[in-house]
Parts: structure tokens; C-alpha cells; sequence
């Protein structure tokens, strides 16, 4: 794995860089007295559900020291098919509508994760104690029961209340491990099949995963280090029990006619008509009648032409947003990376709106009337959300930004390998990826798109946080 690392002997400037970012960007300091004083209270008086399904086996996969537990899944294979049990934390449960907590909540609207830490959206108390499905505890959740036929659709689901109890928290390497040398549990094995099969079904209605690898700060042997990593086949496989569940969450919601959803429009046409000519002009394949999601579904990021073509399709992806609607369904239901409509409802403990669309799905189930407090609540949602995620992706880049920037600040003029992966209109610049060390920054001069090229290093400043090359 390519990384940048930065030296154990200065993390400490490097966290007060991180402060600063956090407080650039407004989060929030510590909870409230109020907030806390609540949140310890309804921790330890939750309203439990009258289901009892803590005899299904359930287990949480997570990435490692993960203990803001949201989902639990247990599988099982089912004549002609299979059924999928997903739990996912109850935070109604425990947030009392209008109270210190529900409005703190509506303030932070979702966690913010540095790598110092986190800004969580409730007391950890609740999101790392009493409301997270820690293995062995008894925890009020959300049980979706989802049927699927031998080809993976979609044959009904249903969503009640429920006490569950996790077997054992897994990551997603020990998985990876126990399908690839053929000792996985059941549920395991059916996780990889299932997940295969769901993923044969995204590129069939047109969805979109881009296989990039992700820019992570990563604190490992007493510093801090930058790094690509590509995700592992099991985190799609996971991933697609999730997007099943808000499929599954979405349909029911528009039944309903009443909910909220995350929705993303379809590209306009002349973007999509300038990723077709990049592609024709860095040699990707685009078949006639394929869908941009079949098309980079089988495209390799280590190929420098494929990942520039990645990278300059990422306008095709742009505009997701949320839309609440009581009454007619909204004229864009439609989530196009997804292919389907589309709601968030998996991760409650760490973001706001997944609360309230779950108790509208668990109202609907139910066959009851939506509770007042929620239907009150969903118009407002969409801005609580947009501005929330708009300051968590802040955050996320700033962070990176700072690190690339700290551990180069002493390799001005020094000459890299890269990648370019993107060019702009006036053809004066772009930016480049570099191989090793992980840094993806701006580049100054007529950069070939999709080449390798050299780059020599003309800025790093951790105060502005700005990293630049320019062509060898």
C-alpha cells in the first residue's frame, strides 16, 4: 500500500492543525450539560419493543474499533431464496421527541470523524454504549425482514420493533479472510453470495460503484500516515445489504406517500456526452446501449488511463440531496448511482435523518398513522442534512489536505512519478496522483490526461494547507 507517512515526533502540531479545522468549520465542542444528563437517563430507562429475536444469531460488521454499532445482519437460505434479518439500532428508543437530546441532534446532524476522533451526532453514552449493538448485550433495534428470490430481488419486506442481541462483532478483513479460505459460518457464506448476487443486479438496472481507491488518514506506529486503500469485496458485499434495506425502506415510503429519500438526478446530457468523448479519447471501452454504471464496473484505478476516466466521470454523480414529501411522491424519487429509489436508514447513531425515516417506515409496517412529531419534522430535514454533510465533507478534505501538506513541507523541489487524473477547461493545469507517496493535489502546466508524467513539488504549506506541482 502507498502511503505518506509523517515522523511520531510531531503529532502534536499536526492535532493542533486538526483543531483548527474543526473549528473552521463549526462543529460543535462538547455536549451540553443538559444533553448529557438526558442521554444518561434515557440510557439507562429505553422503551423496549414486546418482540423478543434474540435468539437469531446476529453479528455487526464493521471496520476494526468501530463501536458505534448501527447494523446487525443474520442470513439465512430459504427454499427457492434467501431472507435477510437486518437490525439497526433503535435510537427512538432512547431520543425522546423535543427533548435536550432530539434538539441537539437536529444541530450536528450527523457525526464528523477526524483522525483525532470524532464530533458525534449524540452522547456517546447512547451512540457508543446503550443504543450501539455491541456483541452480547440485549439492544432495542429495528428489524428488517428482508425475502429475496434465488437471483436476489426483491420479494417483500417488513420492519417491526424488536430486542436482538449480536453474537460477535466481526470486521471486514476477518470476513474477507473466512469466505476466501472456505471457513465462513453460514451467514457469511450466504453474505458473499448474496452480495454477489446484489451486485450483478446494480450493474443490471444501471447503478454505479466507483472502484477508486479512497485517500484515508490513517494514526499507525505513533504518527500519522496518508494512504490508498481499495475496498475489500466484503465492504461491497455489506454495502449492498445496506443499499437493499433503503431500497427496501424507499418502496415503502412511496407506497406510504409519505417519507423522505436520498435522491441524486440523472446526468444532464452534455456531461454525460464529455465523459463519452474522454472516454473515446483515453481508450475506454463504452459499448453501445451500456450504462455509465456497466461501464466502470469493470474498469481497474491502477490502469492510469481508467483512473483519469474515473476521476473526470465524477460529474455524473454530482447533485445528491434529500427530498421529504407528505402526500403525491416527489417528481425525483430516483437515487441514479442506485438505480432505484433510495432512503437512508441504516445508521441512525450517526446520522439524523435515518432516525426519522425508519419510524415512518416503522409506522407504515405497522399500519399505523406516522407520529406527529415526525411528520413535523420531515420538511426540514433536507436542509439539516445538506448542510451537515456539506460541513462533514469539509472536514474530511481539510484533514487530508493538512496532512499532505505537513509531511511534504520539506520536499520542495523534489521530483515525483504521477498520474494524471484531471485537466481543466483552459488546459493550464489539473491534478495529478501521485503513486507513493498518496497525495492527490494540483498541478500546474499542459498536462496529458489519463498519463503518467514527472512532477516536481513547488508548494507545501501546513498553514493554508495547499499542496502544488508542476511538470518536471
Amino acid at each position: 500500500m502507498s502511503s505518506i507517512q509523517v515522523a511520531g515526533d510531531v503529532p502534536a502540531r499536526l492535532e493542533d492543525g486538526f483543531t483548527r479545522v474543526a473549528r473552521e468549520a463549526g462543529l460543535p465542542g462538547a455536549f451540553p450539560r443538559a444533553v448529557l444528563d438526558e442521554a444518561e437517563w434515557v440510557a439507562e430507562v429505553p422503551r423496549l419493543p414486546g418482540k423478543d429475536l434474540t435468539d437469531l444469531p446476529f453479528v455487526t460488521v464493521d471496520p476494526p474499533g468501530s463501536m458505534d454499532l448501527d447494523q446487525a445482519l443474520h442470513l439465512e437460505r430459504l427454499r427457492g431464496g434467501f431472507r435477510v434479518w437486518y437490525a439497526v439500532a433503535d435510537v427512538g428508543a432512547f431520543v425522546r421527541p423535543g427533548g435536550a437530546v432530539d434538539r441537539e441532534a437536529r444541530e450536528r446532524g450527523e457525526t464528523v470523524y477526524l483522525p483525532t476522533g470524532s464530533v458525534p451526532l449524540h452522547p456517546r453514552v447512547l451512540s457508543e454504549g446503550a443504543a450501539s449493538l455491541l456483541p452480547g448485550a440485549a439492544r432495542p433495534a429495528a428489524v428488517w425482514r428482508i425475502d429475496l428470490d434465488a437471483e436476489g430481488r426483491l420479494v417483500g419486506a417488513d420492519v417491526q420493533r424488536a430486542l436482538v442481541r449480536s453474537r460477535e462483532r466481526l470486521d471486514y478483513a476477518y470476513v474477507q479472510a473466512a469466505v476466501d479460505t472456505g471457513t465462513a459460518d453460514a451467514t457469511l457464506g450466504l453474505l458473499a453470495e448474496i452480495g454477489a448476487l446484489r451486485v450483478r443486479l446494480e450493474r443490471e438496472r444501471g447503478g454505479v460503484t466507483l472502484p477508486t481507491p479512497e485517500q484515508e488518514v490513517v494514526f499507525a506506529g505513533g504518527g500519522y500516515r496518508l494512504a490508498y486503500r481499495l475496498p475489500l469485496p466484503a465492504e461491497a458485499w455489506n454495502a449492498q445489504i445496506s443499499l437493499l434495506t433503503g431500497m427496501a425502506a424507499a418502496a415503502m415510503m412511496l407506497d406510504a406517500e409519505i417519507g423522505v429519500l436520498r435522491v441524486l438526478p440523472p446526468p444532464r446530457q452534455d456531461d454525460l456526452d464529455k465523459v463519452r468523448r474522454v472516454a473515446a479519447a483515453l481508450d475506454v471501452p463504452w459499448p453501445d446501449g451500456a450504462s455509465y454504471g456497466q461501464v466502470v464496473h469493470g474498469l481497474d484505478p491502477k490502469v492510469p488511463r481508467q483512473a483519469a476516466f474515473l476521476q473526470e466521470s465524477r460529474v455524473l454523480l454530482r447533485g445528491a440531496g434529500y427530498v421529504a414529501f407528505d402526500g403525491a411522491p416527489p417528481a425525483l424519487a430516483d437515487h441514479a448511482a442506485v438505480g432505484a429509489p433510495y432512503a437512508h436508514v441504516t445508521a441512525p447513531l450517526r446520522r439524523l435523518v435515518d432516525r426519522y425515516a425508519t419510524e415512518v417506515c416503522l409506522a407504515v409496517a405497522a399500519g399505523e398513522p406516522v407520529p406527529v412529531e415526525v411528520e413535523k419534522a420531515l420538511e426540514e430535514l433536507p436542509a439539516l442534512m445538506t448542510a451537515s454533510g456539506r460541513r462533514a465533507g469539509t472536514v474530511e478534505r481539510a484533514c487530508v489536505d493538512l496532512v499532505e501538506a505537513f509531511a511534504l513541507r520539506d520536499r520542495l523541489g523534489e521530483s515525483f512519478d504521477a498520474t494524471v487524473i484531471d485537466v481543466t477547461a483552459r488546459g493550464d493545469g489539473g491534478q495529478v496522483q501521485l503513486a507513493d507517496p498518496a497525495v492527490i493535489a494540483r498541478c500546474d502546466g499542459a498536462l496529458p490526461l489519463g498519463e503518467r508524467v514527472t512532477v516536481r513539488l513547488t508548494r507545501a504549506d501546513p498553514a493554508t494547507r495547499e499542496v502544488r506541482f508542476t511538470l518536471a
